[in-house]
């Protein structure tokens, strides 16, 4: 009898405890196995909007709400519309193409032709001096501040300095030599110098030395070979 006795304390203090906790708060979103319910609600809605919106027209409210803005569509207004706006585009094409110059010449064209034979000519009469001032100026051939050789030197006076448009200016008093050195504005570029026999010295452009022999030798195609070949700053 008291095994049964203690047996009813326990189930009635077990029910005690249970009256006496606080309630859980319910959580709609998830049952005991883990079940997201707003998972769910999600294709319902959806479902049920096509079946909201039939009663809504039953009930004479605009379901324009539920459907996404459409502009007004005129066929007439719209035909008018294409047609101006092709008409437009055909006339400026028409335009362009009056005013366009044609960008691929033909090979056949003997101005043409003429001017490629007298630009390579061009070129290959430039080439070797014009190659040997640039390896003075952007290689270790020299440093800075150093003379040239005798024998660059006279390539440089002969093929260079020598056309150059204010070359008597430039040599002054006397030409001593040929010396290449930094700029004295842009110090990071180099240039060629004339050293002069009283000891000054003076900078001068190989590039417009080139320009000046070219318009000499060359006078019929010399601008539209400087326009296509040099820098406009040099």
């Amino acid at each position: 009898m008291d095994w049964a006795i203690e047996l009813v304390k326990r189930f009635w203090v077990h029910i005690f405890q249970k009256l006496e906790r606080p309630p859980r708060p319910l959580d709609l979103t998830q049952n005991r196995i883990g079940f997201n319910w707003t998972k769910m609600a999600a294709p319902l809605l959806l479902r049920s909007i096509p079946h909201l919106r039939l009663r809504l027209q039953n009930h004479r409210i605009p379901a324009r709400i539920f459907s996404p803005l459409r502009r007004p569509w005129s066929s007439a207004a719209d035909s008018t519309r294409l047609d101006e706006e092709g008409s437009s585009a055909d006339k400026n094409t028409a335009v362009l193409s009056s005013l366009e110059p044609t960008k691929y010449p033909r090979w056949d064209d003997p101005d043409y032709c003429k001017w490629r034979n007298k630009e390579e000519e061009i070129m290959n009469d430039i080439q070797s001096i014009t190659a040997l001032a640039k390896e003075i100026l952007h290689s270790d051939r020299y440093l800075d501040g150093e003379r040239l050789t005798d024998e660059d030197e006279k390539a440089i006076v002969e093929k260079l300095l020598a056309h150059h448009p204010n070359s008597e200016d430039k040599i002054g008093c006397g030409l001593d030599s040929i010396m290449v050195d930094r700029h004295p504005q842009f110090r990071h570029s180099r240039c060629l110098f004339v050293v002069r026999i009283d000891g000054g010295w003076i900078d001068f452009s190989y590039q417009k030395c080139l320009r000046a022999y070219i318009r000499h030798k060359y006078p019929a195609h010399a601008e539209r070979f400087i326009r296509e070949h040099f820098k406009r700053g040099s």
